[in-house]
């Protein structure tokens, strides 16, 4: 399928939206509504900074909702307002954040139903209209809503497209695409779905192990068997990673990202030398400037002496994964929550260790002074970060406000 063809065809259709219907004014006051906060307009006029009595809030200097999730939240507000009678469908969750998605499910929106990891779209029915997810829908997806009458509201994150241009122009040049993420993920799927040849790696020591066989050689058996579900159909590594080049999920971490590619293109090198690298090489810059910059606000951020930090976003949104990382990787308690709601009355917490089951954790807040490093990932409104702040604050019982 010419996937670059398809998506040109699909833009000229009367039927496909990519911008917003002329609402955006009055979406705009319902969000700051709903999702804005005024202490932490406060906390972040304040130096990121907040001291009631003993204990010091400290904001990570960039945080919460970023430019791409906020732009298709709000397209998914304005498709309610165009089509007030409609029967509305996304075809998965907007954003990462539980909150936002039960606000469109009380608003009448349907979510496409999954069954063991396959999309069932046979309720989607002619001229009803769906919401393609910010982190964006397969080609094929696309075209079954296009072929079955659909109006199609396109919320992807630019971001997110970018790397699908990445992955065509791999294509257009044979180049198999090594894509970061991981191969199950929503976006990772649907940037794959516009790759030619491809393999998932999920981090450095994945990519390490690649690079070895690219070296070395090794029993082809074992490398798919290692690799299954995760790489294009018909994928031989003897065959397909003489060419390659670099692509990413774009919630990923950015230096692993950074290091993924710098391994291939060393080892390229070695393997074909300096005057054919280019024959077999190929990266761009696929890092999301929005998460790269929520990262490195976090890279600072634990340079401060904190005694704990909480990390707050939907248990599935690989990016507020990767900020907990960080807490981690510098050996500070961490907690990371979806909510609020998460914290309990009598010190008690709900929270998912990294690549754990929900546990939950009693006497989290140590006695006496405490400073407590606070984040969200992209995906996360304001109004979560303050529910979950005014609720350390009434732990310790002292007031948000002065």
């Amino acid at each position: 399928m010419d996937t670059k063809a398809f998506k040109r065809s699909l833009n000229h259709s009367e039927n496909y939206h990519r911008k917003g219907f002329g609402h955006g004014a009055e979406v705009s006051g319902m969000m700051q509504t709903e999702y804005q906060s005024s202490l932490i307009q406060e906390i972040r006029a304040n130096g990121y900074r907040l001291t009631r009595g003993d204990v010091t809030i400290r904001l990570a200097e960039a945080f919460g909702f970023c430019w791409g999730v906020e732009r298709a939240v709000a397209m998914a507000y304005e498709t309610r307002q165009q089509f007030p009678t409609e029967r509305i469908w996304i075809t998965n969750e907007i954003i990462h954040n539980p909150s936002v998605n039960q606000r469109l499910r009380d608003m009448n929106v349907e979510f496409v139903t999954v069954e063991n990891g396959v999309k069932d779209f046979s309720g989607v029915g002619k001229g009803d209209v769906v919401i393609l997810p910010a982190f964006g829908a397969s080609v094929q997806e696309m075209q079954l809503l296009n072929d079955h009458g659909c109006t199609i509201v396109d919320t992807t994150c630019p971001w997110v497209s970018k790397v699908w241009n990445t992955v065509e122009k791999h294509k257009r040049g044979s180049y198999t695409s090594i894509i970061h993420g991981k191969y199950k993920h929503e976006e990772t799927i649907a940037t794959s779905s516009f790759a030619g040849t491809y393999l998932v790696v999920l981090n450095m020591a994945e990519a390490e192990y690649v690079a070895d066989y690219i070296l070395n050689g090794g029993d082809r058996e074992v490398f798919l068997a290692k690799f299954k579900n995760a790489h294009s159909e018909g994928f031989d590594p003897d065959r397909d990673l003489e060419h390659i080049g670099v692509a990413n999920q774009t919630t990923m971490l950015k230096s692993e990202t950074e290091q993924i590619g710098k391994l291939f293109e060393r080892i390229l090198m070695k393997k074909y030398g300096p005057a054919e690298l280019n024959k077999h090489f190929l990266a761009f810059n696929t890092i999301c400037d929005a998460t790269q910059e929520r990262q490195d606000a976090m890279l600072d951020l634990v340079e401060e002496k904190l005694d704990l930090m909480v990390v707050i976003g939907g248990y599935n949104s690989s990016n507020t994964t990767h900020l907990q990382e960080i807490a981690i990787e510098r050996n500070i308690p961490s907690y990371h929550i979806d909510s609020g709601d998460r914290i309990g009355s009598g010190n008690r917490i709900e929270h998912k260790p990294l690549e754990q089951d929900l546990e939950v954790s009693e006497n989290w807040l140590p006695d006496g002074h405490l400073t407590i490093g606070v984040t969200s990932g992209a995906s996360t409104p304001d109004k979560i970060v303050e529910q979950v702040i005014e609720k350390i604050l009434a732990l310790k019982s002292v007031a948000a406000v002065a």
